[in-house]
């Protein structure tokens, strides 16, 4: 059974901090408790203390929460009232639809002078005759019964017929106290009946009732799909028929349908649990050894190719709150992998890059994985590096130029590369096969020839 943990006290404390010594209020509702306990070691100051609609059987360890003021235990398994003497403060308490069948049970709400307020709806003891004028002449601090006030009148003629209505009340609590006494038996009965009936089922599935059954466990891998189907039907006649099987409403009936429910939850997450275990790895490489593109985390990215640094970047918007831990960076020359939180990214790359020089690192406004790969492939840019292809073109231009008495020097940096000298080859070319060359001269007389009308004026 489900009791009421320091755990589950300190998670519905949240609005005191999570300190449960100084708690005046706590609600514990819908959460299968079946024990009441250890509420009255750890919050002595509660003052409101909610509890419906839980499996709570008995009305027990409370009795020292001196200062609580307002118990709700709706919706439970309660039978009778008790244990609620040393609650001296309780003024208002909610039992509404519980199985109080014991009315004479209110009798130990005397000492509960300050209570104003009590509900019993839903109860069986609502539908003994005389009910109103019993609980109203028993308990005369009331002001409130089943949200209807008590008016003076109605308490002086409850009163007055109290001993008739006390013995009326008396004789129908002991027909239900022997109604009771058969529905246990019933609810037992129909207990073991279903254990039974599992224990046949358990046996049918492991084989024993079947001696043949070696023989034909080859051909079970072939219709797995058929048994799934199989099992399915059967639990779905199980469902129909525990949930239209008629059943008198009782604590007993209430806590089995309960446990079912429980039982069918737990199935389901287990069967959940062994598809995810069981669920296929992600191709991501086929068996021809092709690479493939994948994204199963469904990230946004961006492959962005940076000619001027000569690399390549990839920005993959993975969230922004995630710990670093959970990623995996794994740079291929022809591809790059990432797992986050074990789910793949892959993405093929569009050219070979160095898997060591690559680096990882985490965007700090976007939290972004920013993965920086240098290309393999080294492009000489026309400043820095000459290409063979530049270098014979601009040979062949320096030959031309020389010829045309023009000399033009290449920019060549001859501590970075060991290019010949170009420049030196050419005057060499110039002093042996030329000579020394007069080029002003040469410009000025072309002049002359073009213009017609030169005069060498001496005051010019």
């Amino acid at each position: 059974f489900l009791s009421v943990t320091e755990d589950l006290v300190r998670r519905r404390a949240e609005h005191n901090n999570c300190e449960i010594f100084s708690l005046e209020e706590i609600s514990l509702h819908q959460q299968d408790i079946e024990k009441l306990e250890n509420l009255d070691k750890w919050c002595r100051d509660l003052k409101i203390l909610y509890l419906q609609n839980n499996l709570i059987p008995k009305i027990e360890n409370v009795g020292k929460l001196k200062k609580l003021e307002y118990l709700n235990v709706a919706l439970n398994n309660i039978e009778r009232i008790e244990n609620l003497e040393g609650c001296e403060e309780l003024k208002k308490l909610d039992l509404t639809a519980n199985f109080i069948g014991e009315l004479s049970s209110i009798e130990s709400l005397k000492c509960n002078i300050h209570l104003k307020e009590l509900f019993l709806m839903g109860n069986p003891c609502t539908e003994f005759d005389g009910y109103r004028q019993f609980v109203v002449a028993t308990l005369h601090q009331l002001k409130y019964l089943d949200s209807k006030e008590i008016e003076r009148s109605e308490r002086i003629k409850a009163l007055q017929h109290y001993p008739e209505v006390k013995w009326k009340i008396r004789e129908q609590e002991q027909a239900y106290i022997l109604k009771r006494a058969r529905e246990k038996e019933e609810a037992q009965r129909r207990m073991q009946e279903r254990k039974d009936e599992k224990q046949k089922q358990m046996d049918s599935e492991l084989g024993f009732d079947s001696p043949d059954s070696p023989q034909e466990q080859p051909n079970q891998e072939e219709g797995d799909g058929e048994q799934e189907g199989c099992t399915t039907v059967e639990d779905d006649d199980e469902d129909r028929k525990f949930w239209e099987e008629p059943t008198p409403y009782t604590p007993e009936s209430r806590l089995e349908t309960h446990r079912y429910i429980e039982e069918k939850r737990r199935a389901k997450d287990n069967k959940r649990e062994s598809k995810k275990r069981e669920k296929t790895t992600w191709t991501l490489v086929t068996a021809e050894g092709k690479v493939l593109n994948v994204n199963v985390p469904k990230l946004n990215f961006s492959l962005k190719d940076d000619e001027e640094n000569n690399q390549i970047i990839l920005d993959l918007a993975v969230y922004r709150h995630l710990d670093t831990s959970l990623l995996d960076v794994d740079v291929q020359p022809t591809y790059i992998r990432v797992l986050v939180k074990g789910k793949p990214f892959q993405l093929v790359l569009p050219e070979e890059v160095k898997p060591d020089s690559s680096s990882a690192k985490r965007s700090q406004t976007t939290g972004h994985l920013v993965v920086t790969m240098p290309k393999a492939k080294e492009i000489i840019l026309a400043k820095q590096k000459v290409s063979a292809s530049i270098k014979h073109s601009d040979c062949n231009m320096q030959q031309k130029n020389m010829r045309s008495g023009q000399v033009e020097k290449l920019e060549v940096d001859p501590s970075k590369y060991s290019f010949p000298d170009v420049t030196k080859i050419i005057q060499e070319k110039e002093r042996t096969g030329q000579g020394p060359i007069n080029l002003q001269p040469q410009k000025v007389t072309e002049v002359k020839k073009s213009c017609v009308d030169f005069e060498n004026n001496e005051d010019v």
